[in-house]
């Protein structure tokens, strides 16, 4: 039996890094998965990789059509869940004189206008007692330099958990956020880049961990089931720091 064994859990952004290890992990602790991606080939390819019990739909999470769309196929195929992590998100860079209205409005349709309507409109078909997990980051608690408009949305983020759980608990609905720290991912790789200068780049963040290196998908994976399964079951309103120590030390 494992800790998810029966559950049925979405996972928006399941298609590459965080999502995708965690579609995986639920799938290996029993659960029924639905991921879903704005790229519809990467989100195919993830179905296969993860073999069972799991279902894709292509989807924006910034699009509340499409959000109508993924739920109603999940009550259609399974009329409830159990789980939530509501993991989509991006990232972008830029100084305070770089930040155009462009730049806000693509990191904060996806990783707050997206996360928060995730959560509402999987509202119909959660069951009472139910988890919702929500992916912020240590960014949220660091001021770091290009990172304002990123930071502010990953703080949003993490406001809502606390604002949930309050509104939720008349369901028993537990609400909490993973804050991931410097992950290696492929959208990791991406933004800092695959150039010898960023491979520099990664070795002097690495030396600013207490653990001394990046963290692993599968690492914070473990860490989201552990939120969303019953082990769990007094935990809500929490900010769960998977970060090597980053933020804390």
């Amino acid at each position: 039996m494992g800790k998810l064994s029966g559950k049925i859990a979405l996972v928006t952004g399941g298609n590459s890094g965080i999502g995708l290890a965690t579609a995986k992990q639920f799938v290996l602790e029993g659960a029924y998965v639905f991921i879903s991606g704005r790229r519809e080939g990467e989100l195919a390819k993830a179905a296969q990789e993860i073999g069972e019990n799991v279902t894709s739909v292509q989807g924006d999470v910034s699009k509340l059509a499409d959000l109508d769309r993924l739920f109603a196929q999940i009550k259609k195929e399974k009329g409830r869940l159990d789980v939530v992590f509501a993991n989509a998100g991006i990232a972008k860079y830029g100084r305070l004189d770089e930040i155009t209205e462009e730049l806000y409005d693509s990191i904060f349709d996806i990783n707050v206008k997206g996360v928060l309507f995730t959560a509402q409109k999987a509202l119909p078909v959660l069951a009472d007692g139910a988890s919702i997990i929500l992916s912020a980051s240590i960014v949220a608690s660091k001021g770091l330099p290009a990172n304002a408009v990123y930071s502010a949305s990953k703080a949003a983020v993490r406001s809502f958990a606390r604002t949930m759980s309050t509104d939720l608990k008349g369901r028993q609905i537990r609400v909490n956020a993973i804050s991931p720290g410097s992950t290696d991912t492929p959208g990791f790789s991406e933004l800092v880049g695959s150039s010898e200068v960023g491979q520099e780049r990664i070795k002097a963040l690495s030396t600013a961990i207490p653990l001394g290196r990046l963290g692993r998908p599968e690492e914070i994976a473990k860490a989201v089931t552990f939120l969303a399964s019953d082990e769990s079951s007094y935990i809500t309103g929490i900010e769960l720091f998977v970060d090597g120590g980053m933020a804390q030390v």
